[in-house]
């Protein structure tokens, strides 16, 4: 009674302060672009705020926890004052004698502490409780997207077909906004697709799918023809090799960020990827070579560096599909050339899909399609394309050019 009592009192400390500590987290992790925007107080304040509930839930427990433990004091004092008197009425009538009282007495007394001393713990198997039960509500949960069921299909091989049919999707946060409404896309094997597109259009969203983060509302989506629903996800995504705007690096070697391709790879052919990739010369040059710490999310390697040992990876994969989403978007001029050098000599003989913002890295695809309000609304090679005037390809490159275009000074 005393655990509920104190848990109905106390509230969901833990929510609170989870909240709490994810603002803290972040604010930890983006501490330069705090800093550069000078929103510590704001950070403070926020962080202060998500504390002021639980501030004033423990001041309610606390109160009413030393109200309980006062009142409870007293009852276990009067009982003692109450057995003490007792005793002196049957020795005063000799209906027993001190000896026998004593002990009885001395057995109550050790009895009611240890039974105390247990109830102490209550504060400590309350926050147990609470924590085992947000454990037990993530062992409970069920996933959507098993990745290895029983009954799904395990393949050990895949040419790279890959078949958009019919597919519409809205994201689960955000079941207002469509993002695709019958949307057809083909690429076949060995081939190389790229998706343009405004922002908001869902070229990344394409990558998703494929690689099944996600599943659609409705169509499907092939390989090879087979749907990917029932198809194994592990063995699936062994054979998909991904590569993102901003690459997710380990806080280890280079040399362990490269083998996360392939765990069974040797040292030789670690190198022969980040060959492959243009990273072996700026790995040689380091004091520590593949041995160098990237530091925490590659904190120690440029942008085009992170890009190259990224790239490396899903080389070392040797993977039949190539998902490749704005791989050069955030890089200079210099390293965009070396890096999508990289990528040219990976593409060669997979199964490629491009999302690019940067036209003029899609030129050499086989196949550009491009989105506009969840479908697409043209396909066709960039000849083809471009031969359109009033194509939104066409319209798109002019952009561009007009962008990078300097402007002259009057």
């Amino acid at each position: 009674m005393q655990q509920l009592f104190l848990k109905g009192f106390g509230g969901d400390y833990s929510t609170a302060y989870s909240r709490a500590t994810a603002v803290a987290r972040e604010a930890i992790a983006n501490i330069r672009t705090v800093t550069a925007f000078g929103a510590e107080v704001r950070i403070s304040d926020q962080f202060a705020s998500e504390l002021s509930l639980p501030n004033k839930q423990a001041f309610i427990r606390g109160h009413i926890s030393g109200f309980g433990y006062g009142i409870s004091q007293f009852f276990a004092f009067s009982s003692y004052a109450l057995g003490l008197w007792y005793a002196s009425v049957l020795i005063k009538k000799r209906d027993s004698n001190f000896g026998e009282i004593i002990k009885a007495f001395m057995v109550l007394i050790i009895t009611a502490l240890a039974i105390a001393e247990t109830l102490a713990l209550t504060p400590e198997i309350v926050r147990g409780t609470q924590a085992l039960g947000q454990v037990f509500r993530i062992l409970k949960r069920k996933t959507a997207i098993h990745p290895n069921t029983r009954m799904s299909k395990i393949i050990s091989n895949v040419q790279g077909d890959i078949e958009f049919r019919n597919v519409s999707f809205r994201y689960p946060t955000r079941m207002d906004m469509t993002i695709f409404e019958d949307l057809n896309l083909k690429v076949s094997a060995g081939k190389s697709l790229a998706v343009v597109g405004q922002s908001g259009s869902g070229k990344s969203t394409v990558v998703a799918l494929v690689m099944r983060f996600y599943d659609p509302q409705s169509g499907v989506i092939l390989i090879d023809g087979c749907d990917i629903k029932r198809v194994n996800l592990i063995s699936l995504r062994l054979k998909i090799g991904l590569v993102q705007q901003e690459p997710a690096l380990f806080a280890t070697t280079i040399y362990e960020n490269i083998k996360y391709g392939n765990a069974s790879a040797s040292e030789i052919e670690v190198m022969e990827a980040a060959k492959a990739a243009n990273a072996h010369e700026f790995v040689s040059q380091m004091p520590e070579g593949y041995h160098t710490h990237v530091g925490e999310k590659g904190v120690q390697l440029s942008g085009g560096q992170k890009q190259r040992v990224a790239i490396a990876r899903a080389i070392l994969k040797n993977p039949s599909i190539l998902l490749l989403d704005e791989a050069t978007s955030a890089l200079d001029a210099s390293s965009e050339r070396i890096v999508q050098a990289a990528l040219d000599r990976v593409m060669k003989g997979r199964t490629t899909i491009l999302v690019a913002h940067r036209l003029s890295t899609i030129r050499d695809a086989d196949k550009i399609a491009v989105l506009q309000q969840g479908r697409v609304v043209e396909v066709g090679s960039h000849n083809q394309l471009v031969a359109k005037p009033d194509g939104i390809y066409n319209k798109l490159i002019i952009l561009q050019q007009k962008e990078s275009r300097p402007e002259t000074v009057q």
